[in-house]
């Protein structure tokens, strides 16, 4: 049986997710650049790149750009954004990259594109593929959600119509791991169905796997308006670190 994540990245996830905006991945990427302390024509890997967004905004501002992600959907739209052929793309699982040794100067894994497996051990495979990938001194910067704020801000239950289609999204914590069920119809259809699941990973457990993985974590910051990280208020928690 397929996992969550090979069935749910496809055309109907384009539909769920239309509302992030190329705006914003900009302004991500301008903060990310100071953060990771990026040199002009820098290589970056975007892995799990998705719909190719901030790939797309750190190559308008000049990097050299690839772009890995499982989804061959996902993959299209990115392609098709990329009207100049400015960036590498690459479909590939994230635990197994077809990248050389310390070919980048930074990788980023953003939106929550990480925590998918059940074993910590898979999680930790692909923090040690940004490793080995990275160039001695080169840096990460891994954007995750932040556990306490997800379980006090959950929305249990959310619907909304959008292209004449009805989405139904019901959300819950459930033994380590949030959880988002989503039903998407057309009137008088049959819903399609389709589960995410992430592995809740607090501040402690982050910096565990990241040693497993031969990487200093040296910042972590609240969201993407250099808040200092709270592990209580804070919506996001960004680690920004190196290969040492």
């Amino acid at each position: 049986m397929a996992e969550w994540y090979e069935r749910s990245f496809g055309e109907d996830y384009l539909l769920v997710y239309k509302h992030r905006d190329a705006q914003g991945a900009k302004q991500e990427v301008h903060r990310m650049i100071g953060w990771l302390q990026l040199v002009a024509g820098a290589k970056v890997l975007d892995l799990c790149c998705g719909m190719g967004r901030h790939s797309l905004a750190l190559a308008e501002v000049g990097y050299k750009v690839t772009g890995v992600d499982l989804s061959e959907v996902l993959l299209r739209e990115a392609k098709r954004l990329d009207a100049e052929d400015q960036i590498t793309w690459h479909q590939a699982d994230m635990r197994r990259l077809p990248l050389q040794n310390g070919e980048f100067d930074a990788v980023v894994n953003l939106f929550t594109s990480f925590g998918y497996f059940r074993e910590d051990e898979e999680q930790i495979k692909v923090l040690r593929e940004a490793s080995r990938v990275l160039k001695p001194g080169g840096r990460f910067l891994l954007d995750f959600l932040n556990p306490a704020y997800t379980a006090a801000h959950l929305v249990p239950n959310s619907e909304r119509e959008d292209e004449g289609q009805r989405i139904v999204e019901r959300r819950r914590i459930e033994d380590g791991y949030v959880v988002k069920d989503i039903a998407i119809s057309t009137p008088g259809g049959q819903p399609r169905h389709y589960m995410e699941r992430i592995k809740l990973y607090g501040l402690e457990d982050f910096r565990h796997m990241l040693k497993e993985a031969g990487l200093e974590l040296q910042n972590v910051h609240g969201n993407y308006d250099e808040e200092t990280y709270d592990p209580d208020k804070s919506r996001r928690m960004i680690l920004v670190g190196v290969r040492p």
